[in-house]
């Protein structure tokens, strides 16, 4: 079995990078969104639009995901879903969730979430920067890398 990479595409950043990424070493990849959503014409690349609301996305990714694919998302419990299955989760500012993490980033979000229930305002994420972009880059190539010699 090959390596498919999903992108949860509704707010990435880093589409054409993963494109890229997957084109060099000849991977599938699905970009799943909630609307129509511009793909490069490749037999690679396909596109999955599912409907809309709340974690619709993330339940078709999750339920076609299998061991050792590769997931772009910035979608924290969507992340853990995916590490379950002993699969990948790539956030587009370079972050490699793993068992050792998720846990944390799972309470950190609870938290936020909570802080923001109370009417406090937190701000957003820093911009998007091209330093991120080249953390995106490198995580996603060492992701490949690591699952391909692991399938060896």
């Amino acid at each position: 079995m090959t390596i498919k990479i999903y992108v949860d595409a509704d707010a990435c950043p880093v589409k054409e990078e993963t494109y890229k990424v997957a084109a060099r070493y000849r991977l599938q990849t699905i970009v799943v969104s909630n609307s129509f959503m511009q793909i490069p014409q490749s037999p690679l690349i396909s596109r999955i639009i599912v409907g809309a609301g709340a974690d619709i996305a993330d339940d078709w990714i999750a339920e076609q995901v299998v061991a050792g694919d590769v997931v772009v998302t910035n979608d924290i419990p969507l992340a853990a879903r995916i590490l379950a299955k002993d699969a990948h989760a790539i956030a587009p500012y370079g972050r490699a969730f793993t068992e050792d993490s998720i846990g944390l980033a799972l309470a950190q979000r609870s938290l936020m979430e909570h802080i923001r229930s109370t009417g406090e305002i937190t701000g957003g994420p820093p911009p998007f920067s091209s330093a991120n972009r080249s953390r995106f880059l490198q995580a996603l190539d060492q992701t490949i890398v690591r699952e391909q010699r692991r399938r060896l």
